[in-house]
């Protein structure tokens, strides 16, 4: 994939191996800066499988950044994605694989770099969610791992000693962040340690008067010194993006690896589908008869699903596309092809069996792999359907107007809890283009009732990215409460 020969793609004037060798791990550090590309073959499965397990996890950076999020409470659903799709274990722990864990992480940064390099806000968003990532796991670092790697680099940053530190304490304390005790603040004082860099290295903290300036100089405490860190990633990864803009027209690249960069850069606009991504199989094993699909859509389907059903039910008739896609969503959700046929003929009452069985019954069979090439389709993520282009077909978050889509949600779902003062939130992370996000929120809103609080999303944090996620997870909500209200009647 990246050959030996590209290697000036990525690095600016001199070559160097991929990565130092301290003692046995190629990959001594579990934080990265990512200054060195990854310099051997790997297979397209691999090449976008680790993409993808980071791209999940930036985009669920994004949404928090969307949803206006704590800290806090980003590092922790962070670190719950993480976890679950990329872990990183410190080089203390011995007893898994951290160079495999380190390279997955190492080759699904470039890869990203590739798929987000191609326009301003892709490069903009991107370093915006990798430096929040670099944030997460340098404040989870032990403090020894985190020094060793620091030492690792040249931040050049000069050292204040005792003299110069003695000459500008006036000023150094005046500056200094501490206890609101001043014998404390004092005590603190002393026993820190100051650097020296160029005050544009640290913005932040000169917005927030945190430093001591003196002849172009910033004076740094020691415990902001993640500051400078955070500050060189950013610069270093915004440059690198630059350079690989510059230079992927040029790069001689496998036609295979095209749909798939294609694919990736869309990540943020919908998030990255997890367990839902390339499923064609059902989520409901007892099945779901023909007519339980009104019911169900009124209480569980997202707007866009909702939307299909109701031009269904009031047209007797919905075109190609719109078939295919909520067929394929009622597929998964449950719906078997007997009950399936059963519910399209019903559906369709306007026409007569023979033109039904003729025009709309193998399409039907087509989509549950039953004729054809018998591939078992999967239904379409938000991705594909905010990629889509007829608004009746794809996100009505994305393609109806700002007041269709605040009529339609006052209209769909104030039955179900949603009320006009919810609309201007719901509406501002539209604005923002971020979709999913205003998906999310409504599926909290409307699941108040059940237990569901700001910010939990579909569970553990997670946003909405499937049709089939919205449904299935409401579904799985109602019925808890349900057997929950049974069990209190029987004690």
């Amino acid at each position: 994939m990246f050959k030996a020969n590209e290697r000036k793609v990525f690095q600016d004037d001199k070559d160097s191996i991929q990565v130092t060798n301290h003692g046995s791990l190629k990959y001594p550090h579990r934080l990265n800066f990512y200054d060195q590309p990854p310099l051997y073959d790997v297979s397209i499965e691999e090449f976008e499988t680790c993409a993808l397990d980071r791209l999940r996890i930036l985009a669920e950076i994004e949404s928090s950044a969307a949803r206006n999020r704590t800290w806090e409470e980003t590092k922790t659903v962070t670190n719950a994605q993480c976890l679950k799709y990329l872990p990183l274990h410190a080089t203390s722990a011995k007893t898994v694989d951290r160079d495999t864990q380190r390279k997955k992480d190492h080759l699904g940064h470039f890869v990203l770099r590739l798929a987000f390099c191609r326009s301003e806000d892709l490069r903009r968003r991107f370093v915006k969610a990798e430096s929040t990532l670099f944030r997460v796991r340098y404040d989870g670092d032990a403090t020894t791992e985190r020094e060793t790697f620091l030492n690792s680099k040249d931040f050049n940053w000069i050292a204040v000693d005792a003299t110069e530190k003695a000459k500008y304490r006036k000023e150094l304390f005046a500056a200094y962040q501490g206890s609101k005790n001043e014998s404390i603040r004092e005590q603190a004082f002393e026993a820190e340690k100051f650097y020296k860099v160029k005050w544009t290295r640290v913005p932040d903290l000169v917005e927030k008067r945190r430093v001591f300036l003196k002849a172009g100089w910033a004076y740094v405490p020691g415990k902001e010194q993640s500051s400078i860190v955070f500050q060189e990633f950013e610069v270093q990864l915004t440059r690198a993006l630059e350079n690989t803009s510059r230079a992927l027209p040029r790069l001689d690249e496998d036609t295979r690896i095209l749909p798939i960069l294609d694919n990736l850069s869309q990540g943020f606009l919908a998030g990255v589908p997890s367990e839902w991504v390339g499923s064609g199989e059902t989520t409901n094993a007892e099945g779901i008869k023909a007519e339980m699909v009104d019911d169900l859509a009124k209480k569980h389907f997202p707007m866009c699903m909702r939307t299909m059903h109701d031009s269904l039910r009031r047209d007797h008739h919905i075109k190609h596309f719109g078939r295919l896609n909520y067929g394929l969503f009622l597929k998964v959700l449950g719906v078997p092809i007997e009950e399936a046929i059963v519910f399209w003929r019903k559906s369709f009452d306007r026409i007569t069996d023979d033109k039904f069985n003729k025009d709309y019954k193998y399409n039907i069979r087509h989509s549950f792999g039953l004729e054809g090439k018998r591939a078992n389709y999967a239904a379409k993520s938000c991705q594909q359907l905010l990629t889509a282009g007829p608004s009746e077909y794809g996100c009505p978050y994305r393609h109806y107007s700002p007041e269709n889509l605040q009529s339609a949600l006052l209209s769909t779902y104030s039955s179900s809890g949603l009320t006009s003062t919810d609309v201007p939130e719901i509406m501002a992370t539209v604005k923002g283009g971020h979709y999913h996000v205003a998906c999310t929120r409504v599926f909290e809103i409307t699941h108040h009732k059940f237990g569901v609080k700001k910010g939990e999303g579909a569970g553990g944090g997670e946003s909405i990215t499937h049709p089939n996620q919205y449904a299935s997870r409401s579904m799985e909500l109602y019925k808890a409460e349900h057997e929950s209200g049974e069990a209190m009647v029987v004690d």
